[in-house]
């Protein structure tokens, strides 16, 4: 978390108030963003998330983690497009990954398009590896489907 504070970032749970300007977030940078009620239903399950906002307030990031057993699973993980290119996600997946491990975590994983070039070159510089392929897991508009590879990160 320091990392974060030192470029002037502060982390907090993501409340049913921060839903607003995480669905704004999300539909600025994928191309098929998670629904509002994505958002409320991962808070409603006790998913753990969180946000990254700078010291104006202004949101630069979150996470959404799930846990099952001994693993977590990355659900969702953005950086406002100004915030990009400029070491904010790698941080955000260091912060994630102490959060999984002190929560008695083993590994983490998650899913991510093969079109999404920059991020699979951050999970990878990160040590996830890819591990398998969702066939059609993700829309892809006039394409119809689009797969999944999955990565994994042992803690």
């Amino acid at each position: 978390m320091s990392d974060l504070l030192d470029l002037g970032l502060h982390l907090a749970p993501m409340t049913a108030a921060d839903v607003g300007e995480v669905c704004a977030l999300e539909a600025s940078v994928f191309p098929f963003p998670w629904s509002r009620g994505n958002f409320i239903d991962s808070l409603g399950s006790g998913y753990d998330c969180w946000t990254v906002r700078d010291g104006a307030g202004e949101l630069a990031g979150y996470y959404l983690l799930m846990y099952a057993l001994d693993e977590a699973h990355l659900l969702d993980v953005a950086v406002a497009a100004p915030r990009q290119r400029q070491g904010l996600g790698r941080r955000l997946l260091a912060v994630l990954a102490a959060r999984a491990r002190s929560q008695g975590m083993t590994s983490i994983l998650l899913e991510v398009r093969p079109s999404n070039e920059r991020a699979l070159e951050v999970y990878r510089r990160h040590g996830f590896v890819h591990i398998g392929r969702r066939k059609g897991y993700y829309p892809a508009g006039a394409a119809g489907r689009e797969d999944a590879i999955v990565m994994r990160l042992d803690l």
